[in-house]
C-alpha cells in the first residue's frame, strides 16, 4: 500500500477522496445519531399510544366476559395490557407490576385452547423485559396527559418505566375500571444497516472511479512532460509541448520548451564553432607545409611534415565529427541485436577476427547510424589493440548491455577515464603507429550518452572489456510490432533482407 502511495498520484488522489468520504460520513453519523434516536423514540411512543387507545375502544365495545381474551390477544412481545378496578396511584408498585408482566412470555394459541384460556405453554420472552428488571428510584410519578396528546378524547396518566424506552399508560374506561398498558420495546439506534453499508460501498466505488478518471486527466500533461524530458535527455528531437491548460501546467510547458530551445541552440553553436575552427586551421596548415618544403635539413623537414600531417588529420577528424553532430538523424525502432550482428559480419568480411554471441532479438528506439558507429569504434579498437574481439548483447533488468572484449594488454587504471578525452592516445600500452588520432572512444561515449547511457572500461586480467549500457525504452517509446517489424526496419536500413551469415571461425 505504501509502495502504491509513493508511486501513483492517482492512488493518492483516490485515497484522499475516500478519506474525505469516510470523514464526512462519520460527521453525518454523529449528527444524525441523536436525531434518529429521538425520531425512533417518538415513533415508538406514537405506536404505543395508538395501540392503547385501540384496545380501550375495543374493550368498551365488547361484553365484559370477553375482556380477558382481548387483553391476551392484544399483547405483543414488547407490550402488555390488563385492567385494574381503580387508579394505580402508587407509581413505583405499578412499575414493578408492569416489569413482571413484560417479563412473562405470551401464551401460544395451542396452549390457550388446551387450558381453556389459561396461559400454560408460552413463547420465548421479549427482548427488553429482562433489561428493565432493576427499578429506577428517581423516575417521576404519573403525569397527566391531556386528551389532545393522544387518540382518545379523554385524559390519561403516563409515566416512564425506565430511563430508556419503557413506557406506561393508564386510562379510565366507561365502567369505571382502568386499562393499564406497558411498553418495553428495545429501540436499536444504528445507522449501519445492510442498506446503508451497500449505499456507502456504491458511493465509495463511484467516487473512486471518478477520482481515478479525474486524476488521470489532471496528470496527463505531467506524463507528457516526463516523456518529452526523457526523450530530450536521450538526444531525440522533441516537438514543443502545447502551452495550454491550467496556469501551473502551462508554465511548466513553457519552461520546458524554452529549455529545449536553449539546449539545441547551445549544441548548434558549439558544433558551428568546432566546424569553423577546423575549417580555419586548414589555411595555416597548408601555408606551413609549403614553407616546410624549403627547409634545408632533411631530418628536420621530415619531422615537421609528419607533425603537420598529424595536425591535418586531427583537423579533418574534427570537421568530420562536427558534420556528424550537425546532421540530425531521426530516432527510430531497430532490432539492436541485428544491428550489432550485421556490424560484426561486415568486419569479419574485412578479415578481422570478430566473434559475436547469439542473443535474443531486442527491439530498441535509437539513432541507428550513430549507435552503429559507436559500437564499431569499440570493436575496431578491440581488434586493433587486442588481436580479436568478442561481442555479446544482453538485456539486463537495469539496462541493455553491448559487451566488447579483447585479448590485449588492457590499460592502466589511472588512465581509465582519460582515454575518453578527445585526441588522447596511450603510447605505452597501445601501439601509436597503428592507432588513430584519439577520437574513437570520445565519439563512442558521446553517442551513447546522447542515448541516455554510458560506456565503461574494465580490465579483466586477460584483456579489456568495454561495456555500452543503454537504458530500456520508456513505455511510450517501446518497440512497436515486436521482433518482426524491428528486423524488417533494420534490414531496410541496412539495405539487405537476407539472413545474417555466420562469422568466420577465429
Amino acid at each position: 500500500m505504501i509502495r502504491l502511495w509513493n508511486r501513483s498520484l492517482t492512488a493518492r488522489f483516490v485515497a484522499i477522496m475516500l478519506l474525505a468520504l469516510a470523514f464526512s460520513q462519520g460527521v453525518s453519523f454523529l449528527l444524525s445519531l441523536d436525531e434518529r434516536g429521538q425520531a425512533l423514540g417518538h415513533a415508538a411512543k406514537t405506536e404505543f399510544l395508538s395501540r392503547a387507545a385501540s384496545v380501550a375502544q375495543l374493550l368498551e365495545s365488547t361484553p365484559p366476559a370477553q375482556r380477558q381474551e382481548i387483553l391476551r390477544a392484544s399483547g405483543t412481545s414488547y407490550s402488555r395490557f390488563w385492567v385494574t378496578p381503580g387508579f394505580p396511584a402508587d407509581a413505583a408498585a405499578w412499575r414493578e407490576d408492569a416489569r413482571s408482566r413484560l417479563a412473562q412470555p405470551l401464551p401460544t394459541v395451542a396452549s390457550l385452547a388446551a387450558s381453556g384460556g389459561t396461559p400454560d405453554d408460552a413463547a420465548p420472552p421479549a427482548r427488553a423485559e429482562a433489561e428493565m428488571a432493576a427499578s429506577t428510584p428517581d423516575l417521576p410519578p404519573w403525569v397527566e396527559m391531556p386528551a389532545s396528546a393522544w387518540p382518545l378524547s379523554r385524559p390519561a396518566k403516563f409515566l416512564h418505566l425506565d430511563d430508556a424506552n419503557g413506557m406506561g399508560l393508564t386510562v379510565r374506561l366507561n365502567d369505571g375500571s382502568w386499562l393499564c398498558s406497558a411498553f418495553g420495546k428495545k429501540i436499536v439506534n444504528s445507522l449501519w444497516s445492510s442498506q446503508s453499508l451497500l449505499s456507502l460501498g456504491v458511493t465509495a466505488l463511484v467516487l473512486s472511479i471518478s477520482a481515478a478518471f479525474i486524476a488521470r486527466w489532471m496528470t496527463r500533461p505531467m506524463r507528457r512532460l516526463a516523456v518529452a524530458a526523457e526523450a530530450l535527455g536521450r538526444g531525440e528531437s522533441v516537438e514543443p509541448l502545447p502551452e495550454r491548460g491550467p496556469e501551473d501546467i502551462r508554465q511548466a510547458a513553457v519552461a520546458f520548451n524554452r529549455m529545449q530551445a536553449r539546449l539545441q541552440r547551445f549544441v548548434e553553436d558549439r558544433t558551428r564553432m568546432l566546424a569553423a575552427i577546423g575549417h580555419d586551421l586548414r589555411t595555416p596548415i597548408t601555408s606551413l607545409r609549403l614553407r616546410t618544403e624549403f627547409v634545408a635539413d632533411d631530418e628536420t623537414r621530415e619531422k615537421m611534415l609528419a607533425t603537420l600531417d598529424e595536425l591535418r588529420a586531427m583537423t579533418e577528424a574534427t570537421l568530420a565529427f562536427s558534420r556528424e553532430q550537425a546532421a540530425e538523424e531521426p530516432t527510430r525502432h531497430v532490432d539492436l541485436t541485428a544491428l550489432v550482428e550485421s556490424l560484426c559480419d561486415d568486419l569479419v568480411e574485412l578479415g578481422h577476427e570478430v566473434d559475436v554471441a547469439e542473443a535474443p532479438r531486442i527491439g530498441y528506439r535509437c539513432r541507428a547510424d550513430a549507435l552503429r558507429r559507436a559500437v564499431r569504434n569499440l570493436v575496431e579498437n578491440a581488434v586493433r589493440y587486442g588481436e580479436r574481439a568478442r561481442v555479446a548483447v544482453h538485456s539486463r533488468p537495469a539496462a541493455i548491455e553491448i559487451v566488447v572484449e579483447d585479448d590485449g594488454p588492457g590499460i592502466p587504471a589511472e588512465t581509465m577515464e582519460r582515454v575518453f578525452a578527445p585526441f588522447f592516445r596511450l603510447e605505452d600500452s597501445r601501439n601509436r603507429e597503428t592507432g588513430g588520432i584519439g577520437l574513437g572512444l570520445s565519439i563512442a561515449r558521446n553517442v551513447v550518452r546522447h542515448h541516455g547511457g554510458d560506456v565503461t572500461l574494465v580490465n579483466t586480467g586477460a584483456g579489456l572489456r568495454a561495456v555500452i549500457s543503454l537504458p530500456h525504452a520508456s513505455p511510450s517509446g517501446g518497440l512497436d510490432g515486436g521482433e518482426g517489424k524491428a528486423g524488417a526496419r533494420f534490414a531496410a536500413w541496412r539495405g539487405q533482407g537476407s539472413p545474417r551469415p555466420k562469422p568466420a571461425a577465429v
